[in-house]
């Protein structure tokens, strides 16, 4: 199973061993050759791999969406403000942001299962420990030591996707990822909710470890290894930081990073904030803020299926994500002016509506954003991983507080966060990524293909 898997992609990489090479090449072409050269026994074995990946692409939205319900029971039940509470949201995502840099390149040195096992197994001890946690700061600190260790599976899934997949068969791959990742945010809040009704806070974390023990297992078993000794770095801290700066020195890549980054700094306003705004400002129970959060889920579920089987191949990928981005731009400003009073008094159901739109924008932004920053990194797929995982976490560790800075009566501070992020994404995109200019530069390009991208 490995050697079959793993040949695609290495047959690709001779063509595409520096980042600023891959903007001269036609996002088309790279796929046709990719899909030539892709052995049959690889597309037979892509169902298993794509359940395993999908699981561990799931661990950041289980790990915040079933526990989004019970943030004002954690409120009152260890008599802390909501902002204090906050953290443990904010905690987390940092955990996962600073864990990324660390388990990534480890995973371009020493191979993806290693990693991936150690940091599945502090990834449930910390987790058993935020069910006993007595106090905010207990629960805060617990919190980011769960952080650091379920990033080993957001960034390393990243980073076996850029081993298996290239072009458009990976932007495809990352939107089929989307369809299975997007069942737990789907279910998570539901579950989350029902879990309230038999117990307490606590018990959402009891759920939690078992997952996590679940999905070591089947990591365990069926993961194999997907990065060959060959293409192992064997540099150590001096070497990592030498590949973090030459991604980073690609305007282009670099322009990708931030574009994904304050998306989910967008997206994750929404998720830290709507709670409060839901339940408290709009008087709905733990179990209706749940269907809503559902709800919103399957959009960006549909549309990022929408995405993979129609739009790529069809549009490019940049089109793609510019429409996106303009998606969230239009959805935070409506609920700016929703929220600041612009159209009097609105109820609950214009309020979802907007959140809906915002959130289901991501089935476009995400996918795309990973592919074509990836697309332009196959030497160093986990180091690249690192940086697209570790900034989005740190801009939405960012946005957390900032959500609240208001009070808990006031939808005001996230929807102007949500917009702020949203504009700087498009800034990003427009400024550094500047898709009009590579275009240009595909002189290969047939005008077919041209038009596509």
């Amino acid at each position: 199973m490995h050697d079959t898997m793993v040949q695609p992609s290495i047959a690709m990489e001779t063509r595409m061993t520096e980042p600023g090479t891959a903007e001269t090449q036609d996002l088309p072409a790279i796929a046709e050759r990719g899909a030539a050269a892709a052995p049959a026994a690889s597309r037979r074995t892509s169902l298993l791999v794509t359940l395993v990946l999908g699981g561990l692409t799931a661990v950041p939205p289980l790990s915040m969406d079933m526990y989004l319900p019970a943030l004002p029971q954690v409120t009152a039940a260890l008599h802390s403000p909501a902002a204090t509470v906050q953290l443990t949201l904010t905690t987390c995502l940092a955990g996962m942001a600073l864990g990324q840099m660390i388990v990534g390149p480890m995973s371009d040195k020493w191979g993806r299962r290693r990693p991936l096992l150690a940091g599945m197994v502090i990834y449930i001890l910390a987790t058993a420990l935020c069910a006993i946690a007595t106090s905010a700061e207990l629960l805060i600190a617990f919190r980011l030591l769960q952080g650091l260790a379920g990033a080993a599976g957001i960034v390393i899934a990243r980073a076996v996707v850029r081993d298996l997949y290239d072009g458009v068969a990976m932007a495809r791959f990352f939107s089929t990822l989307m369809l299975i990742s997007g069942v737990a945010p789907v279910v998570a809040p539901l579950i989350g909710g029902q879990i309230l009704r038999l117990t307490d806070w606590r018990g959402v974390f009891v759920v939690l470890t078992a997952v996590g023990v679940a999905l070591t297992l089947l990591v365990w078993r069926k993961l194999d290894e997907t990065l060959p000794p060959a293409r192992r770095h064997s540099g150590g801290l001096g070497q990592t930081l030498r590949t973090m700066r030459d991604l980073l020195a690609d305007r282009v890549f670099s322009g990708y990073v931030l574009v994904g980054a304050f998306a989910f700094a967008a997206l994750f306003a929404y998720i830290s904030a709507s709670p409060f705004v839901i339940q408290e400002i709009y008087g709905a129970s733990p179990q209706t803020f749940s269907l809503l959060f559902g709800i919103n889920s399957v959009g960006l579920v549909v549309l990022g299926q929408i995405n993979g089987k129609l739009l790529v191949g069809r549009v490019g990928l940049d089109k793609v994500l510019g429409t996106g981005l303009a998606l969230t731009a239009l959805a935070a400003t409506s609920l700016l002016l929703m929220s600041a009073g612009v159209f009097g008094p609105v109820g609950l159901v214009p309020m979802a509506a907007g959140l809906f739109v915002l959130m289901a924008s991501m089935g476009l932004v995400m996918p795309s954003t990973n592919t074509l920053a990836l697309l332009r990194t196959p030497h160093a797929a986990g180091s690249a991983s690192a940086l697209l995982g570790t900034s989005t976490f740190l801009l939405g560790s960012v946005a957390s507080p900032l959500v609240g800075i208001a009070g808990e009566r006031t939808a005001v501070p996230m929807a102007l966060v949500q917009l702020s992020c949203a504009v700087l994404a498009l800034v990003s995109f427009l400024g550094m990524c500047r898709p009009w200019q590579r275009r240009g530069e595909s002189n290969g390009s047939t005008a077919g293909e041209r038009t596509r991208l």
